[in-house]
């Protein structure tokens, strides 16, 4: 038995270490360990719950108490398992050293028999285990089963309190916490009950317990309260509730700490407390955390109150207003550069100039100034203002992009296009290319003009970011980036490999033909080209019908046309419809998270000064350093609906 479990486990844990199915893993587990409880007589006798076969085994000195099944456990663990109340009171009598023994296998490591008590919400059993001494507070289950990962089908936490937590039985809750267990617990990610419960499916019971908690926490008298305790990536339970999406327990959180002001008739004030939730005081703030986040349902916190008016209020009061500024900033700037570029010092080319040994350099008359040259007249003087204003410009972007990529981190600040992840990229590549082009015209290095034409390309392009700017445009251009990253790269995988087929099958021909015979076709890289542009139906077919071509090559192309511009071209169609569905029905969700990117980047480059702190000081109203939002609704029935209207009431100070 022990060589087949062996060579079982090595099985398991190459099939975990390839991340296979948890399902089929799991199945695999409980078949072994049903087999292996039946051939243990004292676990076959907790299993069926036979006192007598328990009592009797116990007073032979062969047995061995301390035995583990497949899964690491005792027959104490199997009997809790099974709820069979009896035989567990029996072993626990029998055998007091087995009530604290977790589990040992690596995929229930640390699993304690009150663990599973808990879990079940067996209350005699728990009663029963912290009678006889069971730990409250110490044992873990760190096992791979209770780890929080991706694929994983739990998380409960590590210890029994959270297990409890999970669970929502306020009766095994607070036996737990009258025998000593401790509320402060963390687990391996620094996630206290309350973070634990925030990642729990049942938001309803998971607010409940929330309230329980923080009522029994607060008899302790902490000087940080339990909600106030962030895990080891700087979330709290809060904030935690933003990331995830979970609105209920958002939305619960902040009723918690609503100071009701008073009613008149349907209309309705409050004061909502906007600590955690407004970035002027917190660098990871909710609004941070769900713009940051990569979970649509992150978004709709966006529309809770008070977020979406404090949303509001930022973004029309002042960011609206300094956005459009910078667009305008920039649009000169671009402007100047612009004309820098087509302004450049030339000169004509000398007669015993080196040309190049390549078809374009024959008409070129014109060559760029040498250093000493480009800055002589007036005209040149007012050029190198430009050029100055561009390459200070460049630098100046480079250094602002460099806090925002360090409090983000890159992957992040790249890769969502909420944040405007591709434009940042675009501007960061513009500006090292600007500095590139200083660097080249100090050194008179005459390949200058690539870099400036990539340069006007991406400059231009950038404008796009500040569509976010309006409502009109805003969700477009993230359609369009989604577009681009999504559709049209799959569609270019998909089109190089039926290219590369397709240009060789073709140049098989070719390549014992005359080059000149058929320019588009002269070597097998023009080829590739010819073939792409051939798809994209740029050109006509680029076949000299005067000379004999072998039907072979006619084939070819028909095959080519038929399954790359017909069959290919549609799939990148109907993949762009199904985005352009998709984010129209996200429109306003992806406008307001824009709006919130955008304010947040704002906010963290002007000076605080030009920034007032919206809100009220709660000086009055609560703690000093919290500050409230006012903000009144309005229900009037209409029909047999209730129609609720809301108006902020925001201050700056």
């Amino acid at each position: 038995m022990s060589l087949s479990f062996n060579h079982w486990w090595r099985q398991l844990r190459f099939r975990l270490e390839n991340k296979e199915d948890w399902n089929d893993i799991l199945d695999d587990v409980f078949l072994l360990h049903t087999k292996l409880i039946d051939d243990v007589p004292l676990f076959y006798a907790a299993k069926k719950n036979s006192v007598g076969c328990i009592n009797n085994l116990l007073r032979y000195a062969s047995t061995n108490i301390f035995e583990r099944g497949g899964l690491g456990e005792t027959a104490l663990h199997i009997a809790v398992m099974n709820d069979n109340l009896e035989a567990a009171v029996a072993l626990m009598d029998g055998a007091p050293e087995l009530i604290n023994e977790p589990m040992t296998s690596e995929l229930f490591q640390g699993v304690t028999p009150l663990h599973i008590a808990v879990i079940n919400q067996n209350i005699s059993l728990v009663q029963h285990l912290i009678s006889r001494g069971a730990d409250v507070s110490t044992p873990r289950a760190t096992g791979l089963y209770f780890k929080k990962r991706k694929g994983g089908l739990l998380y409960y936490g590590e210890h029994i309190l959270s297990f409890a937590a999970c669970t929502g039985n306020e009766d095994i809750i607070s036996t737990l916490i009258d025998a000593g267990a401790s509320t402060r617990v963390q687990d391996y990610k620094g996630n206290t009950v309350l973070h634990v419960l925030v990642l729990q499916p049942n938001s309803l019971t998971a607010c409940q317990t929330f309230d329980l908690f923080m009522s029994r926490d607060a008899e302790l008298d902490h000087s940080v309260p339990l909600d106030k305790k962030p895990n080891l990536r700087g979330l709290t339970p809060f904030k935690l509730a933003a990331k995830r999406g979970n609105v209920v327990v958002f939305q619960h959180l902040v009723n918690k700490r609503r100071v009701f002001q008073g009613s008149l008739g349907p209309l309705t004030s409050n004061l909502y407390d906007l600590t955690e939730i407004d970035s002027w005081a917190d660098n990871k703030s909710v609004l941070e955390v769900v713009v940051s986040s990569q979970r649509r349902e992150a978004r709709r916190i966006l529309e809770v109150t008070p977020v979406r008016e404090l949303v509001s209020l930022k973004w029309n009061l002042y960011g609206k207003h300094y956005f459009r500024f910078l667009l305008f900033v920039y649009l000169l700037y671009i402007c100047i550069f612009t004309a820098c570029c087509l302004s450049r010092p030339l000169k004509d080319i000398p007669a015993n100039y080196p040309r190049p040994n390549t078809i374009y350099s024959f008409n070129t008359i014109y060559v760029q100034k040498r250093f000493n040259e480009s800055y002589v007249t007036y005209g040149d003087h007012v050029r190198m203002g430009g050029e100055i204003i561009s390459v200070v410009g460049a630098v100046a972007m480079i250094l602002l992009e460099i806090p925002d990529i360090l409090r983000v981190g890159a992957k992040r600040y790249f890769g969502q296009t909420a944040l405007g992840g591709p434009f940042h990229v675009i501007l960061i590549i513009y500006a090292g290319f600007v500095v590139l082009l200083c660097v080249f015209r100090v050194c008179e290095v005459q390949e200058e003009m690539s870099v400036m034409a990539v340069c006007l390309v991406l400059g231009w392009c950038n404008v796009m970011f500040f569509a976010r700017g309006f409502e009109m445009f805003g969700p477009y251009v993230i359609m369009i980036q989604k577009m681009i990253f999504e559709d049209l790269l799959k569609f270019m995988w998909l089109l190089i490999i039926v290219i590369i087929g397709y240009a060789t099958a073709v140049w098989t021909h070719y390549m014992t033909q005359d080059p000149l015979s058929v320019p588009d076709y002269t070597s097998l890289p023009v080829m590739f080209f010819s073939e792409f542009v051939l798809d994209t139906t740029f050109i006509n077919l680029p076949i000299d019908e005067t000379v004999p071509t072998p039907p072979i090559v006619y084939i070819v192309h028909v095959s080519f046309t038929l399954f790359s511009s017909v069959l290919l071209t549609n799939v990148l169609v109907v993949m762009m419809n199904d985005t352009m569905s998709r984010v129209g029905q996200e429109r306003d969700e992806l406008w307001r998270t824009q709006v919130v990117a955008t304010t947040l980047m704002i906010e963290r480059r002007l000076p605080r000064r030009l920034w007032p702190r919206l809100g009220i000081c709660g000086l009055n109203n609560g703690p000093k350093d919290h500050w409230f939002l006012s903000v009144q609704t309005m229900e009037q029935i209409a029909g047999d609906r209730y129609c609720t209207y809301s108006r902020t009431a925001g201050q700056g100070h």
